[in-house]
């Protein structure tokens, strides 16, 4: 098993299969974009499998979410996808996507064993979207969303960031058209992942601020602590229930003492923490014709080493130097 010195186990991997994205979020990376790795870097389909295999098969992990930059641009996805979920014991399959291509692709993926999605849409309205992403794709991000509770990968998440006097008047409107259509809404707070090193706590949205003013459009009754297990979301039951709205507290509320996420680069590297300043190689062991057994060894003993919590509020804390598009969700 990946355990830590806490005695958290990591049973859920997030793989980033590309670090290329189609938009240029203002809190992810520059508008020039960045400079993507090198196809000789990435890891193959081949070796993306067999890395996922040795987790699921030796190291005890049980859910696996596809992650870019934007998975969706890598061309070998739906194999990848069809692999994984021919893997015994079978993990649970979902995708972190904009959405952009998942109306030609839903169907696709779906057949190949993808279970569910979570769509990042920070907005409704096409203008603060151009604003927010640098592109005017707004109405393929919709189209995919519907291609995606079409072709089953139910329930459809959405994850929305709120931006200080750009959309943050839009949650409880967001809320709502999520309630009408069936779809599940996460707000995550912005997080200091940006290439630019720009994140400022003071101008980020914090979890009560987002509560406060769903709250003056909707009954919000907190679920009970104990059924959000190792979940990132806090959740609430709108209305009564039994549809819910969550908030990801990344910095105002961390979730590290219930972590249980371990983390594989699209260059094949192990992060132990979203957070994490190092990582552990096992693209050059998988090059090198390491054994299945040697790469477990060394997965866990990147884990083993994970700190007690991310330590955003630790004064000394120093932003990764990889940015949200090169870790992965």
């Amino acid at each position: 098993m990946l355990l830590d010195t806490f005695g958290r186990q990591a049973v859920d991997l997030r793989v980033s299969l590309t670090d290329r994205c189609n938009l240029r979020c203002t809190y992810c990376m520059p508008e020039e974009g960045l400079q993507w790795l090198a196809k000789p870097e990435l890891l193959t389909d081949e070796e993306i499998v067999r890395l996922v295999s040795i987790a699921v098969r030796d190291l005890g992990v049980r859910e696996v979410r596809f992650t870019g930059g934007e998975p969706l641009l890598r061309p070998g996805l739906v194999g990848i996808v069809a692999a994984c979920a021919e893997l015994a014991p079978r993990p649970e399959i979902s995708l972190t996507t904009n959405g952009i291509g998942l109306a030609r692709t839903a169907t696709a993926l779906r057949a190949a064993g993808l279970d569910r999605v979570n769509v990042s849409l920070d907005t409704l309205d096409p203008d603060t979207f151009h604003t927010l992403t640098r592109r005017r794709r707004h109405h393929d991000v919709l189209e995919g969303l519907a291609a995606a509770e079409a072709a089953g990968l139910t329930p459809v998440k959405l994850n929305a960031v709120l931006m200080r006097g750009v959309n943050d008047h839009e949650a409880a409107g967001l809320l709502g058209w999520c309630l009408e259509r069936g779809y599940e809404l996460r707000f995550i707070e912005q997080m200091p992942l940006d290439a630019q090193h720009g994140w400022d706590r003071s101008q980020m949205v914090t979890a009560e601020e987002i509560l406060g003013r769903l709250a003056e459009a909707f009954e919000l009754t907190a679920e009970p602590s104990a059924a959000r297990g190792a979940a990132p979301a806090e959740r609430w039951l709108v209305d009564g229930g039994p549809a819910s709205v969550g908030v990801i507290a990344s910095v105002t509320r961390p979730f590290c003492r219930a972590c249980d996420r371990t983390r594989l680069t699209a260059d094949g590297q192990v992060r132990n923490c979203l957070f994490a300043t190092g990582e552990t190689d096992l693209r050059t062991a998988l090059r090198s014709g390491a054994a299945d057994a040697e790469i477990g060894a060394l997965w866990k003993a990147a884990m083993w080493g994970k700190k007690a919590g991310a330590g955003i509020d630790d004064p000394e804390f120093l932003q990764p130097v990889r940015p949200m598009s090169a870790i992965g969700g």
